[in-house]
This record gives structure tokens, sequence and C-alpha cells, in this order.
């Protein structure tokens, strides 16, 4: 298991919020193994459903393999790693909407997955996807109508128009991900896991993101960040865990962790596996 220290020193008071124990996360996908979902194969599927039914097989991903770590109150956790790499899955695991298939995962309150509890509809108003995502997350009618205000300036939808006033299929896919990312961020959080949020947006917005993660950890929060931004996971978070295929490549100091990875993507060797805790 980590060691008892901080960036700032030693501390007998750190409090495990998430430990995930020997994790390991396997997709079972009905179909061929070749992935042969095309036209021809589901034609063949109605004319000789016999044979077809014969042919197909259940394919298995392994997107997680044995992931050991613990996350503590008030860390900005990044998660790196290339396409595929098993980051968001293990996100939703951490989150309890994916079941691991060996291996415990143990969360002390509740993980909120930025963009699951905030699930807004596009035939409502942005002012009413505010409350019904405020709702969604636990908060009263009278904590999001006190906090309305600031969630609409936050996200800078109305810098160029009234568009809190419209309804959010009108929305670009920046401005939808932008009022996600500030109804989440008008609540304090056990945990928070934030999938790519940072990434939408312009600087500017980038900017205040960033500093409200680090408000929200200050607040003896923790907070998960995956982005494919390496200025983000800087700028954001103190500790980084480098996934790849599915293994837990390195854990440690920012820094540390995002020169190793910077060298594996520039075509260098990539390190070993980190240990596994004891």
């Amino acid at each position: 298991m980590a060691d008892n220290t901080t960036p700032n020193g030693p501390s007998d008071e750190r409090i495990p919020t998430v430990v995930a124990d020997g994790v390991d996360i396997i997709y079972r996908i009905n179909g061929p193994a070749g992935g042969k979902g095309s036209a021809t194969a589901a034609l063949n599927r109605i004319l000789r459903p016999k044979r077809a039914a014969k042919a197909a097989g259940m394919r298995t991903v392994h997107a997680v393999k044995n992931v050991s770590f613990v996350a503590y109150k008030g860390e900005a956790i990044g998660l790196i790693g290339t396409n595929g790499s098993g980051k968001s899955t293990l996100l939703k695991a951490v989150a309890g909407l994916l079941p691991v298939e060996r291996g415990k995962i143990y969360t002390d309150g509740q993980p909120s997955l930025l963009g699951v509890n905030a699930a807004l509809m596009g035939d409502l108003t942005g002012e009413r996807n505010v409350y019904l995502g405020g709702l969604a997350m636990g908060m009263s009618r009278e904590q999001i109508k006190a906090r309305y205000q600031e969630i609409v300036d936050f996200s800078g939808i109305n810098e160029k128009g009234d568009f809190i006033s419209l309804p959010m299929r009108t929305y670009s896919s920046g401005m939808g991900s932008r009022l996600r990312f500030s109804i989440a961020a008008a609540k304090d959080h056990d945990v928070l896991l934030v999938d790519e949020a940072l990434s939408t947006g312009d600087a500017k917005f980038q900017r205040r993101s960033a500093e409200r993660i680090r408000e929200m950890r200050e607040q003896a929060g923790t907070v998960f960040l995956v982005s494919h931004s390496n200025a983000a996971i800087r700028d954001t978070c103190q500790r980084v865990l480098w996934l790849e295929r599915g293994e837990l490549r390195m854990d440690g100091p920012t820094e540390e962790v995002m020169r190793a990875y910077e060298e594996f993507t520039s075509g260098k060797p990539a390190p070993k596996p980190a240990p596994k805790p004891a």
C-alpha cells in the first residue's frame, strides 16, 4: 500500500477515500471473434440463422488488469494513458456503474461521475436542466437556487446571448459539456470523477475549471481527472496513475509520471508495470 507521506511532508491524518484492490474488469461482447458486424453478417443471420448462430461466439476484452491503488482525501489524481488503456472504464467502476470481474473497490462516500449524475435533457432549457442536474446530485431546491447564478456564470454559456433560456439541444457540444461541469462543480463531492471535462471550452474556461478542482481538493474532497491534455493534468493534479493496455504502469508524483509517459508516447520503451502493493 502507498506510504503515509504527502507532497508537503509526513501526515498521520490521511483518510482513504477510494481503495482498488487487484481490480480486473472484463467486457463480454456477443459476436464472432473477428468482430464482423457488417451488413453481410447481418444478412447471413437472416438467411442462414442456424449457420450464423453456430459461427457466432462471445469475445472478451480484458479492459483493466489487476489494478491496485489507494486515494486519499485532498488529492487530485490524474489518469493518463493512450486510447483504449482503460481509464474511463476504471472511472466507471469506481462510480459503481461497472462490475469488477475480480478484486474489490472500496469507497468512502458517494463517488460522482461527471456527466452521469448531471444527466441533462435536450428538450429542456438550460435553466430547467440546472435544477434537474442539481436535484440528481442530491442538492435541495434551495441550494440550487442559491447557486444558480454562480453555475450559469461559471459555464459562460450566456456570454454571447441568453442561451440559458433555450433548449439544450440548441447548444454546441462544448456548451453542453461546460454546463454539465458547472453543475457538478457547484456541489462539494466526497469523490468527483471528471472524464475529459477540461478538454472542452476555451482556455479561459479551462483555467476556471482547473481552479475549481483545486478548490474542491482543498475542501477535503478527492478528484480523479481523465484527460489527454498533459497541461491540464500538470495544472490540476498532484499525483498521476498511468494505465497502459489495462495495466497500471506508474503511480507517483505528477511530473515524474508525466515525463515517463511523454518518453513512452514519443517512441521510447515503456517502463515496467508498477509493483503490486503488499
